[in-house]
């Protein structure tokens, strides 16, 4: 910890104003009238902007999986005559200190006309507006002969099972601040995040201006995970006011806000089931789902529900295959995706089903898998489904051999074993496992720009953010071990739309895959040009050299002539005069395009014990085995694993956004969103495999950010249900302790 972080509460600026939101107490409703007269009257007061002041600003659009019929559902900055949710933008007052603002938004008087509300995606759809339901709509992934497969099948297995509403919970929360520089003509919002580029794009074209007008600058993130970086309301409202009000306008978000008005996720209900032959290997599987959009669709439009569809399927060999969600629009906060969008909740719901058909087969939930799992010489599999505009090609796996790997670094037998000794003494204790396949590096593309000075510092800039994943660290030892340079050389600019014209940012697992290829072939660009100045000064070929330590010198010779870089690079200036006709400047601009992603894959094994009277879950051992390809840094994929499962137990066992029959969320603080501690997270095993590397690039690269995260929920109900005895017995997440108790009450009355 050095103090030297700039965050966005850490932005200010001369003559700034603040911004604070005034926001729907209700759920769903009619706006009447907005009385600003008195709260306009308190000095320090600048403005007050209603739905009409912002009538002229577009909806946000969309970023990710856009599909028709979504448009309409979009959400306006400020609400427009109806109020959906409980925390949507009404209006947002200026004022010259960020306490009057905040005493101003309470004095302005709301009128609104309370409706019925919708609460449970499952429920029938009802409308949305005249003309329009609340499922704006369906989507559909499938191919084979389901029917046939379920009528040939030795046996069905079919499940209901539900995932809670919850999200990620950043350290930092959100915060932008808007500055317009008259002099010339430049729109700046600082405080982006995750895809600053897009968002320039939007807010260029939503404020009607270029986008060459319109810089948008990263700083220090506290935590992305999916949530932040997003173009909300907010982000908007003080780039439309710092333009009309010609001050720079800045927005914090506090913690409450946070909880109710960023993006929700996670939530959905399944309807699943499976067609097994007699040895329990799976002919087919049908899965419908609900997936409870909240109150607007945000900017990743169909993502998540997407995901869930296409992903559902993991590590198995499925010859038949029909997915149905439903997209559905509720009375609570808008959804977006968390990390492993789509696939926490559908890992959950296959690893449910696996366990269920080792159940009726007769079999080990180990065996059930090994039977389906697919081979590795039958990569790479291609899947005739699609997600995120790319087709479905399992590029690498070896899935049976992570698995043995896996039960190996656990002790799976003699665990078994202890387990028995201990359940014989009556303890409640069980262990479990999920399988999962991951998906990363989305392209379509990635650029870098590399420059070495005169003085031999080497400068990255990328269109990659950071959202403290390590970004700075990997894509300079990549370009260290490429040009030959000392990785303390190096320095990374990311996140800044005025040093880059083009970058697709951080998500999805594809930095380091997309940015790291996009750096290493920049990198070979520039080595190339030092060493072609180099020949020439130094009377031998290019073949001849090696670059060691930002020196270049004959690889055949371990002394000798040699030079420097910064040396190379003041002969590659404008006005020297051994440049020849060679372009000035020791740069090199590299690009690297991908049209599919790649799936990296894991095993989660999980050791859990029950209380029977309070229904707590104590996980007492949990092992990550993941194959990442290649790990360019075992340190910080071991960070991102480790952190990503902190969240989704989270996930599993403790967090859910809950409301009362009014829409009312019930979690709006600390104390009601529980979120595990260092006291509920076990110490984690990790093992990080490098068998199956990727084939899509030069690297072999595959992504990390997600893996931690994706099979928790999954590996922790089948460690419930084994310390149960009783397969199947959890089927909704978060097991909460009451959760727990009702299951305790309904499988073992006995001994409650």
């Amino acid at each position: 910890m050095t103090g030297k972080g700039m965050f966005a509460a850490d932005v200010s600026f001369p003559r700034q104003l603040h911004m604070r939101i005034v926001r729907s107490p209700f759920a769903h409703g009619l706006i009447r009238s907005i009385d600003t007269q008195t709260a306009s009257a308190l000095p320090g007061v600048v403005a007050i902007w209603t739905g009409d002041d912002v009538a002229d600003i577009p909806p946000i659009d969309f970023r990710l999986t856009r599909i028709e019929g979504l448009e309409s559902y979009r959400q306006h900055v400020l609400a427009q005559n109806r109020v959906r949710y409980v925390g949507e933008p009404v209006a947002a007052v200026f004022a010259t200190d960020a306490y009057v603002a905040e005493d101003a938004a309470d004095l302005v008087d709301l009128e609104i006309e309370e409706l019925p509300v919708t609460l449970d995606a499952s429920d029938a759809p009802t409308e949305f507006e005249p003309g329009r339901l609340t499922e704006p709509a369906v989507i559909r992934k499938g191919y084979g002969d389901v029917d046939g497969a379920f009528g040939a099948a030795h046996a069905v297995v079919e499940l209901d099972l539900s995932i809670g509403r919850h999200s990620g919970v950043p350290m930092e929360t959100r915060g932008a601040i808007g500055r317009y520089d008259a002099a010339r003509d430049i729109l700046e919002m600082y405080g982006a995040a995750k895809v600053p580029h897009w968002n320039r794009d939007q807010l260029a074209r939503m404020l009607g201006r270029d986008r060459t007008a319109m810089h948008l600058h990263e700083g220090h993130v506290g935590g992305g995970f999916g949530i932040r970086g997003e173009l909300y309301p907010e982000d908007v409202l003080v780039c439309a006011a710092a333009l009309r009000l010609g001050r720079p306008v800045k927005w914090i978000e506090d913690r409450r806000e946070h909880l109710i008005a960023a993006n929700h996720s996670r939530q959905q209900c399944h309807h699943v089931r499976a067609a097994i032959d007699v040895e329990g290997r799976i002919l087919g599987i049908e899965n419908e789902f609900f997936h409870d959009q909240g109150a607007y669709v945000r900017t990743h439009a169909a993502t998540v529900p997407d995901l869930a569809a296409a992903m559902l399927l993991g590590p198995y060999r499925i010859p038949n295959y029909r997915a149905v969600g439903h997209i559905r629009l509720t009375n609570k906060t808008p959804a977006g995706t968390y990390r492993a969008p789509g696939r926490f909740e559908s890992t959950f719901v296959r690893e449910r089903l696996m366990d269920a058909i080792a159940a009726r087969a007769g079999i080990t939930p180990v065996e059930a898998r090994r039977r389906n799992l697919i081979a590795s010489a039958e990569m790479p599999y291609k899947r005739p489904i699609d997600t995120l505009g790319t087709e479905v090609v399992l590029d690498s796996g070896e899935y049976a051999g992570l698995l043995d790997k896996a039960l190996k670094r656990i002790g799976w037998t003699t665990l078994q074993d202890e387990l028995k000794s201990r359940r014989a003494k009556g303890e409640l204790v069980g262990a479990g496992l999920g399988i999962f396949v991951e998906k990363s590096g989305l392209g379509p593309f990635d650029n870098v720009k590399i420059t070495v000075d005169p003085g031999g510092a080497v400068e990255i800039v990328t269109g990659a953010a950071s959202v403290g994943q390590g970004v700075e660290t990997v894509i300079a030892q990549i370009c260290a071990d490429t040009l030959g340079v000392d990785f303390d050389r190096i320095r990374v600019i990311h996140g800044q739309t005025d040093r880059i014209d083009e970058g697709l940012g951080a998500f999805a697992s594809r930095v380091t895959v997309m940015t790291g290829e996009a750096t290493r072939l920049g990198a070979l660009k520039v080595r190339q040009k030092a060493t072609e100045m180099a020949a020439e000064l130094l009377q031998c070929t290019v073949d001849e050299l090696g670059i060691v330590n930002g020196e270049i010198r004959k690889t055949a010779k371990a002394s000798g002539p040699s030079i420097s870089l910064a040396e190379i690079a003041r002969h590659l200036l404008p006005t020297s005069k051994t440049r020849g006709s060679r372009e000035p400047g020791l740069t090199g601009e590299g690009w690297f395009f991908s049209n599919h992603m790649n799936y990296p894959y894991g095993v989660h094994v999980a050791v859990v014990s029950l209380d029977r009277e309070t229904g707590h879950v104590a996980v007492e051992r949990y092992l990550v085995a993941y194959d990442i390809g290649r790990a360019v840094n075992p340190m910080l994929v071991e960070g991102q694993i480790a952190g990503g499962f902190a969240q989704g137990l989270g996930g599993t066992l403790f967090e859910e956004f809950t409301y009362d029959e009014r829409g009312e969320p019930m979690n709006v603080t600390f104390a009601d969103y529980l979120m595990p501690t260092a006291r509920e997270v076990p110490a984690l095993d990790v093992l990080i495999c490098e068998d199956a590397p990727s084939p899509l690039n030069p690297l072999g690269l595959k992504g990390a950010g997600e893996g931690g995260t994706n099979a928790v929920g999954a590996a922790i109900a089948s460690a419930i249900d084994d310390a149960l005895g009783v397969p199947g017995a959890v089927t909704q997440l978060p097991v909460t302790p009451q959760r727990m108790r009702d299951i305790l009450d309904r499988v073992l009355p006995e001994k409650r």
